[in-house]
């Protein structure tokens, strides 16, 4: 178990919605349009990474804005048939609609996209278009807890990615790493935690208010 927290801190993607096969078939289709080597991508794709900065590693300076905008349109398109990861809707029930929020690599547009596809509807929302620079680094995180009006110190991170793990480490969070995308032994060398997926945990409320963060497989 974790110390008690006063904000809970979801990633999106491979946390609470099962996106990786999309992700992997658009920025494919995306590479193939521009031309770009399937070893060169899969030298700079990294879950859990705005777009963005992907992209700026891709293609010239002057085409980077039009780049974005086609590998986000790709991955709208194919929003539909997304599927909830194991455990996400009873974790996120078991929170108040007050202390927790999403917080995604996505762009706000994508984000939406893939929240309305899958029947979700967070209080709170950061996306890659609300920081100016997204995971590892921490400010992602650090906006999601001041939304909850909590000291990111006092939340917990649930997220699948090494970048996002580094994230929530470097926010000053506990982590909790979801082994749904990435190598657990991998995982357990930066998370507080790691588990299968959501369906190990239970999030509750305790009398003082403190929400508590256990495994429960």
């Amino acid at each position: 178990m974790i110390a008690d927290v006063e904000g809970v801190l979801f990633d999106m993607d491979g946390t609470l919605v099962d996106s990786g096969p999309v992700v992997e078939e658009c920025w494919a289709a995306w590479a193939s349009e521009y031309a770009i080597a399937d070893e060169r991508l899969a030298s700079v794709l990294g879950h859990g990474i705005p777009a963005r900065q992907i992209v700026e590693q891709l293609v010239p300076s002057g085409e980077v804005a039009d780049a974005v905008a086609r590998i986000e349109q790709l991955e709208i398109d194919r929003a539909s048939g997304l599927m909830v990861l194991p455990g996400a809707e009873e974790v996120l029930a078991s929170v108040p609609q007050d202390r927790w929020a999403i917080v995604t690599s996505c762009t706000r547009p994508l984000a939406e996209a893939r929240l309305k596809a899958v029947g979700m509807h967070p209080p709170a929302l950061v996306t890659a278009d609300d920081v100016q620079r997204g995971k590892p680094d921490p400010a992602p995180f650090v906006r999601g807890a001041a939304m909850l009006g909590v000291d990111p110190r006092r939340c917990a991170v649930f997220e699948d990615a090494p970048a996002g793990i580094a994230a929530g480490n470097a926010a000053g969070a506990a982590t909790v790493a979801v082994a749904t995308t990435s190598d657990a032994a991998e995982l357990r060398a930066v998370a507080d935690m790691v588990v299968p997926d959501l369906s190990w945990l239970s999030v509750r409320e305790e009398a003082g208010g403190q929400l508590r963060v256990a495994a429960c497989g």
